[in-house]
């Protein structure tokens, strides 16, 4: 069975944790065991966020004068690099070593009228107080909006168009290779008026850009595993309930926060409807029961009437 997995922040660093290269590597090694497991008898390709890592690099340029700055595009493919590394270093001291591994820097087509590049709202780095995110928004000349209790920075973040690296993926899993790819959403790049491919000072989002991802690599089953065992109706309610398996037409009818699981149900319906496959939503400590059928929340054009747990 070929299955992408798309690794949310928390499996990289959770939220309060220090941006440091050790708390990333504890968390990735967490993962890497989960992810080995389902690579024994199953095509993997993983994808991951890196809105954290993004958001340091970019502080870490504050260093530079405003010219000398690296753009968005550019710290995007340096955190593709630095994560799939990590991943990649930790799931090779668990597979067997006939089993290789490849991080694959992968460009993503965007359109340059899409709407959200007048409407800053994916986040990117750490989060502040609300005091200290206006002084750096005025210092940086950042967009910011609030994140729960918190604030942090917002950059526009365009729909995925085109995997461009779509044939090196596909080659590399006709040699059993284990691929990470697409990191962070890929790197937003766009064609000029001259047909030229250049970056664009975006952040896509991860797990819309796997569904295309896993769409492209005709996937039999598309993870998006996160730190909540399934998605919940009526969350943060007495009446709060786990959906078990759902139809991605009765997704529809209900609504979902923006900020966390709104993206991830965005996504899931769209595979289960496009492809007639199975999208997973839940916890990575479950992704084997996941795989199983037993775990998370399955969206299927094959569930008749909603199940929760």
């Amino acid at each position: 069975m070929r299955i992408v997995v798309a690794l949310g922040g928390n499996a990289l660093l959770r939220r309060g944790q220090p941006l440091t290269a050790q708390a990333q590597r504890e968390n990735i090694k967490t993962a890497a065991h989960a992810l080995a497991k389902i690579a024994i008898n199953n095509e993997l390709i993983i994808t991951h966020g890196n809105g954290p890592q993004v958001g340091l690099l970019a502080l870490q340029g504050n260093a530079y004068k405003p010219d000398e700055l690296y753009p968005l595009d550019v710290l995007g493919a340096e955190t593709e690099g630095m994560i799939g590394y990590m991943i990649e270093q930790e799931m090779g001291n668990l597979v067997p070593d006939e089993r290789p591994l490849a991080t694959l820097l992968t460009m993503v087509e965007v359109d340059s009228n899409d709407p959200a590049f007048g409407n800053p709202a994916k986040f990117i780095g750490p989060v502040y107080d609300e005091a200290e995110a206006q002084k750096m928004a005025r210092d940086n000349h950042w967009s910011i909006k609030p994140d729960g209790k918190k604030w942090r920075r917002v950059v526009p973040s365009p729909l995925p168009k085109r995997i461009i690296e779509i044939n090196p993926i596909r080659w590399l899993l006709e040699k059993n290779t284990i691929v990470i790819a697409s990191g962070g959403g890929g790197i937003p790049t766009m064609y000029d008026a001259d047909h030229n491919l250049q970056g664009v000072e975006a952040v896509i989002d991860k797990d819309l850009s796997s569904e295309l991802l896993a769409r492209e690599l005709g996937a039999d089953l598309y993870i998006m595993a996160t730190d909540t065992p399934a998605v919940y109706l009526d969350w943060e309610t007495p009446g709060q309930r786990g959906i078990k398996s759902v139809n991605p037409a009765d997704l529809a009818n209900h609504s979902f926060a923006a900020g966390s699981m709104g993206p991830k149900v965005s996504a899931a319906r769209q595979f289960a409807e496009m492809t007639g496959k199975v999208a997973a939503i839940g916890a990575l400590a479950d992704l084997e029961n996941i795989v199983a059928g037993t775990a998370g929340t399955l969206v299927s054009k094959q569930v008749v009437e909603m199940e929760c747990y």
